[in-house]
């Protein structure tokens, strides 16, 4: 089972809830929350980039004992910067041009495009067991997450609540009023992207609708500019997902496209 996060703020956690959050502080991505010792934690913090678009900044894991620390073409392990592929006590690194991947003994991978796009998948033996923006790996969606107990939180709510409080920390929580907006002009283009003949061995295998609404929200969200982040990041993750549940998506990409 895998969660992840990509392109415009988009989440989708272990249970197959999909939601938005727009926050820049540094939160708990996810984490073993059992009471006594965790075995691992994964804290992320997204900033805007240059182009306005939100990005991972950098990703930090404690493993057991290992403390990884992971920017873009930079990896720290316990304070020190490494070479990969790098393996000490259960953990591996890898990395390319493009992709840093960790594989940990204890039963968890990690893979991340050093942009936007990370991917965490466990172990079923951490079912119920888990914390953070890619909630609790109970199976059951929404059920602790958007509705606990009595309660019901929105996904802005939700998302505040996996905060890691820093002393000196300055970001702002992003506005729990805030409506997304109805993005309805965008879904026949999202839905001819993602139904493309590239993508006809994964119809089966994920929810589209699930990427469509992603799609629609990232054109929204860039206000009719083409640049490839808006389009190409949810279809590069329902690419990504795609091979994860064992499909085989086809060149998709082109020379004039992401």
């Amino acid at each position: 089972y895998v969660c992840s996060t990509w392109g415009n703020n988009h989440f989708k956690t272990f249970d197959g809830d999909v939601y938005q959050f727009p926050g820049v502080c540094e939160y708990n991505f996810v984490s073993d929350c059992r009471e006594a010792y965790k075995e691992f934690s994964v804290h992320i913090q997204r900033a805007l980039n240059s182009n306005g678009h939100p990005e991972i900044q950098y990703i930090l894991m404690k493993i057991k004992d290992i403390m990884v620390y992971l920017k873009p073409n930079l990896i720290v392990v316990d304070g020190r910067i490494v070479k990969t592929p790098y393996y000490a006590s259960g953990v591996l690194i890898e990395s390319n041009e493009i992709y840093t991947k960790i594989y940990a003994k204890l039963g968890m991978s990690l893979m991340w495009n050093q942009q936007d796009a990370l991917m965490v998948e466990l172990d079923n033996k951490f079912n119920n067991h888990t914390c953070g923006l890619c909630g609790d790996y109970n199976g059951i969606q929404i059920y602790n997450e958007f509705i606990n107990g009595d309660a019901s939180y929105n996904s802005i709510t939700y998302g505040n609540m996996q905060k890691i409080s820093k002393p000196n920390a300055k970001c702002e929580d992003p506005d729990e009023t805030q409506a997304l907006p109805s993005c309805n002009d965008h879904r026949d283009e999202c839905q001819r992207l993602l139904t493309s003949p590239a993508f006809a061995d994964c119809r089966l295998r994920l929810n589209l609708e699930m990427y469509i609404q992603a799609c629609m929200q990232d054109k929204c969200a860039c206000n009719g500019q083409e640049d490839s982040f808006c389009l190409c990041s949810t279809i590069s993750e329902y690419s990504r997902q795609c091979s994860h549940a064992g499909g085989r998506p086809g060149e998709w990409r082109t020379q004039n496209f992401c």
